[in-house]
């Protein structure tokens, strides 16, 4: 047990420090040597979990989107909401997210994005809203696929403008005022004033999936 701990916590080190190095560098201009030396390990125990620099890419973008972040929620709008808002939290402080938000600028990477997270969290988003769909908290013209879409790109969107202003400094305030600016156009009325879009909500969000107090 103890062996399978320390290699699950070797495989976690090389990949931080992998997404460490593709965020300041970028993927080609990324080594492994340079890895290596942020990670701590040796190049066999790196090339145990990962077999080539490839791999290690793969293993990052994997880690861009889990549903690690989400509590059910009575109102699935909400559970929407708390998505985006807990990734807008969570991307400024983990280097595995800081690296997909750089790679995914890269063309060349494109189509393993393409296959990868984007789809994952549209598919998620889709389901959330056909879920509201269903208990009525959906306006009658509102096209779930369409809408996952539009907001999974605009998130991205939102997300790119301000890494380049602030470094990500006021990305949940930004994506407070996304989601602000859409649920009008797809929730019914009754519905908007439950729902919480404060740009503190994704911290208190993953603060209570952690079991940690806010601000930690």
């Amino acid at each position: 047990m103890a062996q399978q701990e320390r290699g699950i916590r070797t495989r976690r080190e090389v990949l931080e420090a992998a997404a460490e190095v593709f965020a300041e560098r970028g993927y080609a201009a990324a080594t492994i040597s340079e890895i290596l030396s942020r990670a701590g390990v040796t190049k066999g125990a790196l090339y145990f979990h990962f077999a080539s620099k490839e791999e290690l890419l793969r293993g990052v973008l994997e880690e861009q989107f889990t549903e690690d972040d989400i509590l059910p929620r009575s109102s699935k709008l909400q559970e929407w909401v708390d998505v985006g808002m807990a990734l807008a939290h969570r991307l400024p402080r983990e280097p595995l997210l800081r690296a997909g938000a750089r790679l995914m600028t890269d063309p060349n990477l494109q189509e393993m994005f393409g296959k990868g997270p984007q789809v994952s969290w549209v598919e998620l988003t889709h389901r959330l809203l056909v879920e509201a769909g269903e208990r009525g908290e959906l306006l009658p013209h509102v096209v779930p696929e369409e809408t996952a879409r539009f907001v999974v790109n605009a998130w991205n969107g939102v997300q790119l403008g301000s890494q380049i202003a602030t470094r990500w400094k006021d990305l949940e305030q930004q994506v407070s005022v996304l989601f602000r600016h859409v649920l009008p156009a797809v929730a019914v009325p009754g519905m908007l004033p439950q729902i919480d879009t404060a740009p503190d909500r994704g911290e208190r969000v993953v603060a209570e999936v952690r079991g940690l107090p806010v601000g930690v």
